[in-house]
């Protein structure tokens, strides 16, 4: 029988995304057998985070300074401004390297069953971004469902009155992908979305 206070950490491993129980004892068991190793650094970096966690009240990243080291970094481009859903799609874009410009994050995506309205993002937030000036290009990031193709719309309608140039990500067939195991939604979008060769 587990100590209570390792069944705790084990209980609370195992809430983590990517983990269940067994997963969680694993992991649970590498940090005791790698105490000094693998546990005190955990434990360290954990603590330091815990305390210097932020929201950027700029962009909305969460990071462990304010501004974020994004929107501080002067190599970025100031102009072009990408927006997304949430940290998570941030963090996958940033890590691509292949943005160049600064980023935005909404807080979510809008869905009449989750009762999530323009209200409860930082849409208001982006637009007094793009009242500023000095951003010449929007790109809307939203993922390819239902709710975030319906932000991706909202957002068109509320920033057509700005003079910029607005995208949004491409969709359709990925790098690899065989058109025989594509879903009808991404076919469609792909044939939609289809540009001439050369």
């Amino acid at each position: 029988m587990l100590s209570p206070e390792i069944e705790a950490l084990t209980q609370a491993l195992s809430r983590l995304p990517g983990l269940g129980p067994r997963s969680a004892r694993r992991a649970v068991l590498h940090l005791i057998k790698k105490r000094d190793s693998a546990m005190a650094p955990l434990l360290r970096a954990l603590e330091a985070v815990n305390e210097r966690l932020v929201t950027c009240h700029v962009c909305g990243n969460v990071d462990t300074l304010d501004p974020c080291g994004i929107c501080t970094d002067h190599r970025r481009d100031p102009r072009a401004l990408c927006v997304v859903e949430d940290v998570a799609d941030l963090w996958a874009l940033d890590k691509s390297r292949l943005f160049p410009g600064r980023f935005h994050v909404l807080g979510g995506r809008l869905s009449a069953l989750e009762g999530v309205r323009p209200e409860d993002l930082t849409i208001d937030a982006l637009v007094a971004r793009l009242e500023q000036g000095g951003v010449d290009e929007v790109v809307l990031a939203m993922n390819a469902t239902l709710e975030g193709q319906t932000t991706a719309h909202y957002l068109a309608e509320r920033l057509e009155r700005f003079p910029i140039r607005l995208t949004q990500l491409a969709h359709g067939v990925p790098v690899g992908g065989e058109l025989d195991y594509l879903d009808e939604g991404t076919l469609a979008q792909a044939l939609r979305a289809r540009r001439p060769m050369g």
